[in-house]
């Protein structure tokens, strides 16, 4: 297309399809809104000339802090198209890491989604002197003027255009593709987080790079719900834009089966973790059922198994068996595909591995997750599986424009593409490091295999190496783990350095509570179930399986249960809800130590 930004990228958008759908949102009567994109034009359009008005120079950074909504779609398009870069901050960041980040990236005005999160900003004013104001979305105005509403910042903007109606397209006609778009600030599981400039050619790569996939376009429909201050929650904005995908937009995670059925969407990405939920619940749900419906179940998915197979090599079934595959659809997947609005097409899994046993359950239910693969450093979106040649426990290849490969020594994973950082900002050392002429290396370890396609085996770092010397890959466990466990909601491996393998584990809500009332244990809470020898020993026999797979040394000796689950908001899980392993072992390291101490094996 020649776009020399996504400014540019984004009024051509609103002129060649000014009238077709762009964005769905709830209200506050939980009524879904729809907007045209002259409408989202216009909007932004206010937005981006407010900003000018408030003094936003060229690349000047613009933060967000909030969950994934609209506004925060308008606010960024009106930071990019006002020239600004935007700094995302996750909403769950304490005032600290919100000031560390305003500061570190020298941030001049912010987005704030309402009373709560100005509240945070407010803490630490005193140690922001360059931030000049606060817009919130939900929130009130300040007497003295330091925070607008999004209403007064869009008053203004409309007062400034019409005083100067040349200077928004003036903005965006100077700005090129080696600009700075987005500040994204690394979750920072070790040390402070390190800020990753990507450019405004890394989004426009990405959006060409999909659109020569050829398998998203207006006549889809997309289901937003990540969290946009992430990278991969970026790329689904790029592909709204760049695609003209109607996307329907609302990030609060317990909304999202409620939404589905309402808003039907052709595809949805995710991280793992929403589908091992599905899985868990689905499973637990149809032992629960017992009888003739547990049997029915069992001998559907059997059948959907074959149909899987079959399709993973390119073919469709015939005769018998593809009777057989539509009874089995219409008594139980059905009921599964409409889980998920009934319309569709496929997932797109990504920021963490996906176990490929979950991956193929989800296929012979006929709901098919292509995985994909990227870092906030290239980003996000770098390799995906395409839906007519997918891959099972592969990200797919490299998309179009992109070079892998793999390090003759560390088998580190490395590419290079136009979507790859400018590098990290103010940290040269830092840079490169991570940036080698050009070639990002990764930190994951991984194999191509004749086609291309790339198959993650770890991250090098996390690579478990015993006290026998032995090299142990802790993802892999724990991902045939979960598929055997619907009772597992997180699961890490421990053992590096010690003479044998152990794991902690959390339980899934929903399945524990269903189990333990088909056990005579539903008056106890989540912590007693966690104790409770019933509990240990239906953990211990999906152990017993899970070990009989694995090589000696990897088997899992010792396993603790603990009496809370792994969140977001304890610092545990990283905002796209991947475990944090340091944190996780440094707070339990009293249960792991005494995995390997006489007195404790004795308990």
């Amino acid at each position: 297309m020649g776009y020399r930004s996504v400014a540019d990228m984004f009024i051509s958008r609103v002129q060649n399809t000014p009238n077709a759908e762009a964005f769905s949102y709830p209200d506050a009567s939980e009524q879904w809104q729809k907007t045209t994109w002259t409408q989202v034009g216009e909007r932004v359009r206010k937005i981006a000339s407010g900003l000018r008005a408030l003094g936003l120079e060229d690349e000047a950074r613009v933060a967000i802090v909030s969950g994934t909504r609209v506004e925060w779609l308008y606010a960024d398009l009106g930071i990019m198209c006002a020239g600004g870069a935007c700094t995302t901050i996750y909403p769950n960041s304490t005032p600290s890491e919100v000031q560390y980040i305003l500061e570190d990236s020298g941030s001049v005005l912010c987005f704030a989604a309402d009373d709560g999160q100005v509240a945070k900003l407010l803490s630490q004013k005193d140690q922001l002197p360059e931030l000049k104001h606060i817009i919130t979305f939900d929130g009130k105005a300040s007497g003295d003027g330091f925070v607008m509403t999004l209403a007064d910042l869009e008053a203004k903007g409309a007062e400034y255009d019409k005083a100067t109606p040349d200077q928004y397209k003036a903005v965006i006609d100077r700005i090129t593709p080696d600009r700075l778009a987005t500040l994204i600030y690394t979750s920072g599981t070790t040390g402070k987080p390190k800020g990753v400039e990507l450019l405004h050619d890394c989004w426009l790569y990405t959006g060409e790079a999909l659109e020569e996939m050829n398998i998203l376009g207006p006549s889809d429909k997309q289901y937003l719900w990540l969290p946009l201050s992430h990278s991969f929650g970026k790329v689904l904005e790029t592909i709204a834009v760049h695609l003209g995908v109607p996307t329907a937009v609302d990030g609060r995670i317990p909304k999202i089966i409620e939404n589905l059925a309402v808003v039907q969407p052709t595809f949805m990405a995710a991280a793992p973790r929403i589908f091992e939920k599905v899985y868990n619940k689905v499973i637990a749900g149809a032992k629960e059922a017992g009888g003739l419906k547990f049997k029915i179940f069992k001998w559907s998915m059997g059948i959907g198994k074959e149909v899987s197979k079959i399709k993973q090599a390119g073919k469709e079934p015939t005769g018998l068996l593809a009777m057989k595959y539509g009874l089995a659809t219409k008594l139980v997947f059905s009921k599964l595909q409409a889980r998920f609005g009934g319309r569709i097409r496929f997932f797109i899994s990504g920021s963490a591995p996906l176990n490929r046993d979950i991956a193929e359950f989800f296929h012979a239910a006929g709901l098919l997750i292509l995985e994909g693969y990227g870092l906030t450093e290239s980003s996000a979106a770098s390799f995906v599986n395409p839906p007519t040649a997918n891959k099972f426990g592969t990200v797919g290849p490299i998309l179009a424009g992109g070079e892998v490969r793999i390090d003759d020594e560390t088998g580190e994973i490395q590419f290079k593409s136009r979507g790859v950082m400018r590098g990290y900002y103010n940290l040269p050392e830092v840079t490169a490091e991570t940036l080698k002429d050009g070639w990002l290396c990764t930190g994951d370890k991984g194999e191509l295999d004749a086609d291309g396609y790339l198959r993650i085996t770890d991250r090098i770092k996390n690579l478990i190496k015993t006290s026998g010397g032995k090299y142990v890959a802790p993802a892999a466990i724990e991902g045939a783990f979960k598929a055997i466990c619907p009772l597992v909601s997180q699961i890490l491996v421990h053992g590096n350095r010690r003479n044998f393998c152990s794991a902690l584990i959390t339980m899934d809500e929903e399945s524990i509570v269903a189990w333990a009332k088909d056990n005579d244990l539903g008056d106890l809470s989540y912590a007693d179930l966690s104790k409770h020898e019933k509990v240990i020993g239906e953990f211990q026999k999906a152990f017993d399986q899970l070990n009989g797979t694995l090589a000696r040394f990897e088997t899992i000796k010792k396993f603790h249960i603990l009496p809370k689950d792994w969140t977001v908001e304890d610092g545990e899980l990283t905002a796209s809800l991947k475990v944090k392993r340091k944190v996780v072992e440094q707070k339990h390291m009293d249960i792991l130590d005494g995995f390997y101490t006489d007195a404790f094996a004795q308990m």
